[in-house]
């Protein structure tokens, strides 16, 4: 029998360079290293002496045999993941419930296209969102009123585990006019006399008061509002300034509505984590359902940071 060098590594692979457009972000996709992902392609290219991309092509541009190679990873991984799928349901069964609950405000800008995604491969699974912003969704957990919850920081807590979703980097959103909008990058002291209009969420919650002003001993005042928008109107009209993940606001920095501002020159970085009862944590479905919300998140977003 022909020995086939290809497994379904590589065509995962070759499916998330395209869908990704970038090497780095394929592997933020994948959870591996860039290494061990250029080794599974010069693998194959080794094997059968052809180029599969065009290197430092943005976005990755496909010669015709890794075209040819994509073909067959279209047809065949949607195959074995679902032969995947209905293997579990006949080992532990496939019915149950999905219910999230949100701690974030801009979850729905990644959640609902891994949402969708997740419908349809587990049909049988009733996803449910819990009513409203929550404060504290790993209670619910607890309480048995949800099974999963997205929240931007783990505690560490007896019978739950936190799975790491994404880091994302998070921007000063100020008024066109503002004087603040002439700086190349923003620090901790820029925020001392500013009005900081946020989602009404507590201090704690908030990756901008935790991560930079409260170590700096900066107590900014606040304004609150539940709507993205709103957030922006009072921004665009200089009452304050704000907070927000560039994908939440990308289609209104387009438009030049408000400018958008670095925060140190290294980075204010944020993390989304999914919390789980660790009994469930196995769960075959529960573990697509966060698979399902790292790839859409790394193929779909802006400013996604690798681990």
């Amino acid at each position: 029998m022909e020995r086939i060098p290809i497994d379904v590594r590589h065509l995962q692979t070759l499916i998330a360079l395209r869908d990704s457009g970038s090497v780095s972000r394929a592997a933020t996709w994948l959870r591996l290293t860039q290494g061990a992902q250029s080794h599974h392609i010069k693998a194959l290219e080794d094997f059968y002496g052809l180029q599969l991309f065009v290197r430092k092509s943005s976005p990755v541009t496909f010669t015709p045999a890794g075209k040819r190679l994509l073909e067959a990873a279209d047809a065949v991984v949607p195959i074995l993941h679902q032969t995947t799928r209905d293997l579990a349901r006949l080992a532990k069964g496939a019915t149950g419930t999905l219910r999230i609950a949100l701690e974030c405000h801009t979850c729905f800008d990644w959640l609902m296209p891994a949402v969708d995604a997740f419908r349809a491969r587990w049909p049988e699974v009733e996803v449910d969102l819990v009513s409203g912003y929550q404060s504290d969704p790993v209670a619910l957990l607890h309480k048995d009123r949800a099974d999963v919850a997205l929240v931007s920081c783990q505690e560490p807590e007896a019978g739950i585990d936190f799975h790491h979703l994404f880091r994302y980097r998070l921007m000063a959103l100020v008024a066109n006019d503002h004087p603040l909008a002439q700086k190349s990058v923003l620090q901790a002291a820029d925020f001392i006399d500013e009005t900081l209009i946020t989602y009404p969420v507590s201090d704690d919650a908030l990756d901008i008061i935790r991560q930079l002003l409260k170590p700096a001993g900066i107590v900014p005042k606040r304004r609150t509002t539940e709507l993205t928008v709103a957030i922006l109107m009072l921004v665009a009209t200089s009452r304050g300034i704000a907070v927000l993940p560039r994908w939440a606001v990308q289609s209104y920095l387009q438009r030049q509505y408000v400018t958008a501002r670095p925060i140190t020159e290294a980075g204010l970085i944020a993390d989304v984590w999914a919390a789980t009862r660790a009994p469930d944590s196995a769960k075959e479905y529960l573990v697509d359902f966060v698979s399902l919300i790292r790839e859409t998140s790394a193929a779909t977003l802006t400013d996604i940071v690798s681990p």
